[in-house]
């Protein structure tokens, strides 16, 4: 059992930046693929970026290209995201999730979640 807890959502306005943060405990979270999903009201969860076990790979959603940017600290048993030109449609709440199986895209392919962080920026 993997438990995930993000930290550093918030307001900021459009293109401000934020560091949002995913601490793990339970399991072994280096040996885990990692990602970061988000969710805006009333629209499907999505998946914005992921990362190896390792963090020598990275895979990014085609609208944070650029702007996000993910890595990880496996002694420190957390993952981070860096997200920077922020834009009103990056408002969500963002979750992160393990995956034991290598950088899924769809969230069924994810064991652990989060209980989510809200990122609101605003115009």
């Amino acid at each position: 059992q993997v438990q995930l807890v993000e930290s550093g959502g918030g307001l900021v306005q459009a293109g401000g930046s934020l560091r949002l943060s995913c601490t793990a405990s339970g399991g072994t979270f280096g040996t885990y693929a990692m990602g970061w999903f988000r969710q805006a009201p009333g629209k499907e969860r999505v998946f914005v970026a992921g990362i190896s076990w390792r963090g020598g790979r990275t895979q990014y959603a085609d609208s944070v290209k650029g702007r996000f940017t993910i890595s990880r600290d496996n002694a420190k048993k957390t993952m981070y995201l860096q997200m920077n030109s922020l834009k009103p449609e990056d408002t969500a709440v963002y979750y992160c999730a393990a995956d034991p199986s290598g950088i899924g895209y769809a969230p069924k392919e994810y064991d652990y979640w989060g209980q989510g962080t809200q990122v609101t920026v605003s115009s």
